[in-house]
């Protein structure tokens, strides 16, 4: 919180001192990157991609519980078979045990290579907006531009601009 007041102090004092020293003004906008984003049109293409990805982990996963819960049920079964030697039963124990040791292995790496996939998929699109949002402010003279969706702003006075029309139009959103 600290250094969210400082950098707003910083800001303020690099705005009101440049305005009240007669230099030139200081010009800010605002976005919600998150809103760019849902426009974007590959940013709905990647999000599917990245749900058939996670639908197939899904599936394999729950053929593995599957194939753990008859195991179990077999393993039961025989815990209630008074002739089955202890032998068997520490075998069908461990087999178990290794079942459920790979079930937890595979949700481990299945999210690892989802976010993996998702830094993938995504980066491109993040890099085409960011490009685009420089682009639009480069062109249009601000100072700064502010993500609204992901930064703590406390104040956001009615005289800055939103650019989020000016990048979609630069992104040929519209």
């Amino acid at each position: 919180m600290k250094r969210h007041i400082k950098l707003l102090l910083v800001v303020a004092s690099m705005i009101f001192g440049n305005a009240v020293m007669g230099q030139n003004a200081i010009k800010l906008g605002h976005i919600r990157s998150d809103d760019l984003f849902a426009a974007m049109p590959e940013s709905d293409t990647a999000q599917k991609m990245l749900e058939n990805i996670a639908k197939q982990y899904e599936e394999t996963l729950e053929q593995l519980q599957v194939e753990f819960n008859k195991k179990y049920e077999e393993y039961t079964k025989l815990t209630q078979d008074a002739t089955v030697g202890e032998l068997i039963l520490r075998t069908k124990e461990e087999e178990l045990q290794t079942l459920q040791q790979r079930i937890q292995s595979f949700q481990q790496e299945a999210q690892n290579e989802i976010a993996r996939k998702r830094s993938e998929l995504f980066k491109p699109i993040q890099d085409k907006a960011l490009k685009a949002v420089n682009d639009v402010a480069r062109e249009n003279g601000f100072t700064y531009i502010f993500d609204m969706a992901v930064g703590t702003i406390v104040f956001a006075a009615d005289n800055t601009i939103d650019i989020l029309p000016m990048v979609k139009k630069k992104l040929g959103l519209e």
